[in-house]
């Protein structure tokens, strides 16, 4: 009996932790749980498809799959990301509100690190000045002294909003200029 009550308290003792994939668009880092981290490949070979929202830069052919390819910086409202040679796709797995999985591929800047975040240096979301709308933030991670914001992907990558943004009138789904 002695065995299991120290298992029980060794195990609750242990700080939880979970591995983010980190990235930048423009100046600020964001971070991703990697279990929904399929790859990363190098930005290119995109075919522009007509009609999509602004923020769907197009798609590419992933081993015989097509995947459409999200500007992280569009969906949050902000200008296009400006293509450079350290731009990455970084292909999720997104699951619509029927369950079925799709993949795509998010557009970042540059990709970080995978880092170890403990459960307690994430901070709640904060409920105003973030400028990116706040059910797309799951939390604020406190990394060597700087916020590092996690992104709810099920939120950001929400397939069926997507749909219905796509489905909407071109001249609302331009980004807004800065």
């Amino acid at each position: 009996m002695g065995a299991i009550a120290t298992t029980r308290q060794t195990a609750s003792a242990v700080e939880e932790e979970a591995q983010y994939l980190t990235f930048m668009l423009g100046t600020e880092m964001f971070a991703i749980g990697i279990l929904c981290i399929k790859e990363i490949i190098e930005y290119g070979n995109l075919t522009v498809v007509p009609m999509m929202p602004a923020f769907v830069r197009g798609v590419i052919n992933l081993r015989g799959a097509v995947v459409p390819v999200v500007d992280l910086s569009a969906r949050f409202g902000r200008p296009n990301s400006t293509i450079s040679r350290r731009s990455c796709v970084v292909i999720i797995e997104a699951a619509s509100a029927d369950g079925l999985a799709q993949d795509i591929g998010l557009l970042v800047d540059t990709v970080s690190a995978v880092l170890e975040i403990p459960a307690s240096q994430i901070e709640p979301p904060p409920s105003f000045g973030a400028k990116i709308r706040a059910d797309f933030i799951s939390g604020m991670a406190k990394v060597d002294g700087k916020f590092v914001i996690v992104l709810e992907v099920d939120r950001v990558l929400s397939i069926d909003e997507m749909s219905e943004l796509a489905q909407a009138s071109p001249a609302a789904l331009e980004a807004p200029e800065s």
